[in-house]
Formats: C-alpha cells, sequence, structure tokens
C-alpha cells in the first residue's frame, strides 16, 4: 500500500530520522531511525512524530499505528545535549512532547509499542501510553529522569499506575532502576514478551484491536483514559515541577556530569 500523499507533505517525510510504513491492512508503522543518537527526543524527532500522528488519526485509511525504534534502541528519552536552554523554550518544547501524548494516548486510533533495547526516561514514557506494549527480551526500561535532576514527565506519572498500580509505580519511579523485557512483562508495565523482533507482534496487536467499527472506539478510548485518571492535570503539574527544576543547580549538573561522562553530584538546590 503506497503511503497517502498527505504524509508527504513537510514534516515527517522531511526528517529522515521517522520512517513510515503502510501495510496492506491499514497498519502504520512509525520508525524512529536515529540510531547515531538512540532516537532520542529531539526538536526534529518531536516535531516530526507529532506530525505524523496527527495525519495518522485523521486519515481514514489508517486504521491503527505501530511504534517502533531502530538497530536495537527504542528510544533514549529526551536529548540532553538539548537541554540547557532558557527556561521558556524548554517549556515550549515540553508543549511538543505533551503533544504527543495526548494524540497517542486520547487520538481516536489504537497505538501499539513495540520495544527493543532502550526505553529510557521519556522513552519509557511514550511506549507506557500506549494501548500496548510488546517488549522483545532485549528490552530495557529505565525511568531515569532523577538522574538528569528532573521529575518524570510524558504522561508517565497517569499510564504507570493504570498498568502496575500506585504503590509500585511510585516505586518504579523513584529507584530509576533498569527492567529488562521479561520483567517489565511480570510487572505489568509491558504486555507481551517477544521472543525476537517485537515489531511483527506488535503489528498483530495492533489489527487485534482494531474494531470493525471505528467511530465507536473513537469515542471509547479517551472516554476510559479521562475516567481512570486526569491525564491533563498530570500533564498540568508535571509542567510545573518541571518549570522549577529546569532552574536548578542539580538540572544542570546532571546535564554537564552526562556530556562529561561523569557521575552528577547532587546539592539539592
Amino acid at each position: 500500500m503506497r503511503p497517502n500523499p498527505a504524509f508527504e507533505e513537510a514534516g515527517v517525510m522531511a526528517f529522515d530520522g521517522l520512517k513510515e510504513r503502510f501495510e496492506s491492512d491499514g497498519i502504520l508503522l512509525l520508525r524512529m531511525a536515529e540510531p547515531e543518537r538512540r532516537n532520542a527526543l529531539s526538536d526534529a524527532m518531536r516535531a516530526a512524530l507529532r506530525d505524523a500522528l496527527h495525519r495518522a488519526h485523521a486519515d481514514r485509511q489508517v486504521r491503527a499505528i505501530v511504534l517502533s525504534g531502530s538497530d536495537g534502541c527504542f528510544c533514549a528519552g529526551g536529548d540532553i545535549k538539548a537541554m540547557g536552554q532558557p527556561i521558556p523554550i524548554a517549556m515550549e518544547r515540553l508543549e511538543v512532547v505533551h503533544d504527543i501524548v495526548r494524540l497517542i494516548a486520547l487520538g481516536p486510533k489504537p497505538v501499539v509499542a513495540a520495544v527493543d533495547g532502550a526505553a529510557y526516561g521519556g522513552g519509557m514514557s511514550l511506549a507506557l501510553c500506549c494501548d500496548a506494549v510488546v517488549a522483545a527480551e532485549g528490552a530495557r526500561f529505565c525511568a531515569s529522569f532523577g538522574r538528569i535532576g528532573l521529575v518524570p514527565d510524558m504522561g508517565i506519572m497517569w499510564s504507570l499506575p493504570r498498568r502496575v498500580g500506585a504503590a509500585r509505580a511510585q516505586q518504579i519511579l523513584l529507584d530509576g532502576r533498569e527492567r529488562g523485557g521479561a520483567e517489565a512483562v511480570e510487572t505489568g508495565i509491558a504486555d507481551i514478551l517477544s521472543m525476537g523482533d517485537p515489531v511483527p507482534q506488535a503489528l498483530a496487536t495492533a489489527r487485534a484491536l482494531t474494531p470493525a467499527a471505528p467511530l465507536p472506539a473513537a469515542h471509547l478510548r479517551p472516554i476510559i483514559a479521562r475516567c481512570h485518571g486526569d491525564l491533563d492535570a498530570v500533564l498540568n503539574a508535571e509542567r510545573e515541577a518541571q518549570e522549577a527544576l529546569f532552574a536548578t543547580r542539580d538540572h544542570e549538573e546532571a546535564r554537564r556530569a552526562f556530556l562529561e561522562k561523569r557521575l552528577p553530584q547532587f546539592i539539592g538546590t
């Protein structure tokens, strides 16, 4: 099936780091493909994902969406090299990923994550706001936000408690420990363990989640999402927290330590 011409406009097709493929049954595969940057959420990746999701939800040919990484990495999270911007710019960047979260969690069409390799920080958040998560054995989930002096964001304080319960979610977000694919499925972070490439299983899962009547499903997803925790309230709260934390010495120290490949020395200010 050839891509819809709408997808060839400026946006996802203009950015080589996000690839798309239409399956014959209307499943759209979006593949983050900047392995040299471990598919980090750069400004270009954020914009491309937001544009592609907007178009996919508006395109009647698309029945469901699969989101994957490439070359053994799902998404390493935020682009730390791009951090350190003035706070107004940092908050604009956060708004873009909030748009992505809303499009995935509240949009009319189901989205399935196919996770192989690292799903760190925002990459873990990105996967968990999907309807289902298929994890390869080599998947590595880590809520690594504390390492850069920031609060967990991209809705993970909404999505993770829905999956594993509030107490366990709090432990996972606080300990920042890496969890492999099998443990992720066992604890409820992910839904299905794939012995190989998770994309084929994710495509099959997307087909199973695609209803014959699309209009009721378009109402069902946001109703369920909003009745089990207020996503917008969580995004607003994390926005306020991040705005305060972006200005701290600890965040600047964490960013510098990452770039200098050393452990940060946090002082609590």
